[in-house]
């Protein structure tokens, strides 16, 4: 049985998508006054659009399945900390992933953000066709599985004992 195709993005490839993705925003005439970038895969995009677009407010966001014994529970959960929603309060917030599969992390932080910012729009590398939210900016849409940069190899070590293999 052969390997299914996958996406296959390089560091250089990320370079081009984060500098695509900005020309996308700036293109559309939206200002963000905060770049809110969901934790891990969402910060390289979060840093380089923060750049790119000369936003110095930078924050981030982490979002994990919460697991039962073998089982996966349907909503992400937010874990602390997690911004105040003071320092949101009427802002233009950009909010960044590396891609939108099921779409429910970043439907958890944009409902989060709407309850308080003036406006909230999303960022993505990849956009899955069956995401639950649509991005308003995308470098692309794939169906494919996506190997990352940042996690194609494992890590150097093994945080649930020892040195990995």
């Amino acid at each position: 049985m052969s390997e299914p195709e996958r996406e296959v993005l390089t560091y250089e490839l990320f370079g081009i998508a984060v500098r695509e993705v900005a020309q996308q925003v700036v293109d559309s005439g939206y200002e963000p006054d905060m770049v809110l970038s969901i934790a891990r895969g969402g910060l390289g995009l979060g840093m380089g659009l923060g750049y790119a677009l000369d936003v110095k407010n930078l924050s981030a966001v982490n979002v994990e399945f919460y697991t039962g014994v073998g089982q996966t529970l349907d909503v992400p959960m937010m874990l602390p900390p997690t911004p105040a929603a003071v320092d949101l309060t009427g802002l233009k917030v950009l909010i960044a992933d590396d891609v939108a599969d099921s779409g429910k992390t970043l439907e958890v932080v944009h409902e989060f953000c709407a309850d308080h910012v003036a406006e909230a729009r999303t960022a993505v590398i990849y956009e899955k066709p069956w995401t639950v939210i649509n991005a308003e900016y995308v470098w692309r849409r794939t169906e494919k599985w996506i190997d990352f940069p940042w996690s194609s190899m494992p890590p150097l070590v093994n945080r649930h004992g020892g040195i990995a293999h």
